[in-house]
């Protein structure tokens, strides 16, 4: 008997997808809690902690459910990437029946995604796709279905895994699995954990000040499970205050084609002003909100400001969204 599994592409039949239904629950769980907290908190200054905004959400979970389908098909071409370089160019293959080989797996992936997330704050076209995850206002798990539709960065991020005899289905799997664990962390109602599960993993308090627009909290804890990395790399910061969610230059629009291409006009409207071939590569692959030298851009004033400009709505280069440009 045909299952809805059996009906989708083999990239589609992973553990995110089977923790779809966890992931609706836990989110009407908190929408509803969020929802009987407001009506009992008479404060107005700003979203409640943990509030939702009805459009806010419905444009986070159908931009999920759009990333679902394109990431099937990026999967897909790294897939066939993956088996080549698997089957022709490791020296080696580790076996998948062996429980160092998940390990290997899972730590690899993760300390790539590191890697992934931070060069994602800091490159501006690979910003462009990751920007929209951090375009909410509002930090709660609808927040984390925010996802963006291009994971070609992360697909070529991995390729050293293959290449050391990573199982290419080993891949994917730690990969799902990395993801549904970053779920739990989009949360106001969960504070500060167990010191020293805080100083290993990523929690909801450090990834608090990972989506946080203030500027001391611009481009910091990148981790994806582990924060250790985040403490290793000099990238990590702790939670002192409550953050400011959002891009510094909020995009104002619950339209989500808006919110996943506007870095990508952005950039194509920069390169096209630019008059060298200096500034149209330096608006491609600098930071987000980089300007030439004595440059007339509307945005060089608040950059200057270290604020986030116009094509650094969302989550990476958030460090330099905040210091020069507009946000796992």
């Amino acid at each position: 008997m045909w299952t809805v599994l059996e009906l989708l592409p083999d990239p589609m039949r992973e553990p995110t997808v089977l923790a779809i239904p966890f992931f609706l629950t836990m989110l009407a769980i908190e929408w509803f809690a969020a929802a009987k907290l407001e009506h009992d908190d008479h404060e107005k200054d700003g979203p409640a902690p943990g509030a939702y905004e009805t459009r806010d959400a419905r444009a986070s979970v159908l931009m999920g459910v759009v990333s679902i389908f394109t990431s099937a098909f990026w999967k897909i071409l790294g897939l066939l990437a993956y088996t080549a370089i698997f089957a022709y160019l490791a020296p080696w293959h580790l076996p998948m029946d062996k429980w160092y080989s998940w390990v290997i797996a899972f730590v690899g992936v993760d300390f790539l995604y590191y890697w992934t997330h931070r060069i994602s704050h800091r490159v501006r076209i690979v910003w462009a796709t990751h920007q929209a995850h951090h375009s909410s206002e509002y930090f709660n798990f609808a927040t984390a279905l925010r996802q963006k539709w291009n994971i070609s960065a992360a697909i070529v991020m991995w390729l050293p895994l293959p290449l050391l005899g990573v199982p290419p289905a080993l891949v994917f799997f730690a990969y799902s699995l990395n993801l549904i664990y970053q779920f739990w962390i989009h949360t106001e109602h969960i504070g500060k954990m167990w010191a020293p599960f805080e100083f290993v993993f990523n929690t909801p308090s450090h990834h608090r000040v990972h989506h946080g627009s203030d500027p001391e909290y611009l481009d910091r804890n990148y981790g994806g499970v582990f924060i250790i990395f985040d403490r290793i790399f000099g990238s990590f910061t702790p939670e002192r205050h409550r953050p400011r969610y959002g891009l510094t230059k909020p995009i104002d629009t619950y339209n989500i084609w808006t919110l996943e291409t506007h870095e990508y006009v952005s950039i194509a409207r920069d390169v096209k002003a630019a008059d060298t071939w200096r500034a149209r590569l330096g608006y491609i692959l600098g930071p987000p909100g980089w300007t030439p030298e004595n440059a007339t851009r509307p945005d060089t004033e608040a950059a200057a400001r270290g604020e986030k400009t116009e094509s650094r709505d969302t989550d990476a280069g958030r460090a330099d969204e905040k210091l020069v440009s507009p946000p796992s």
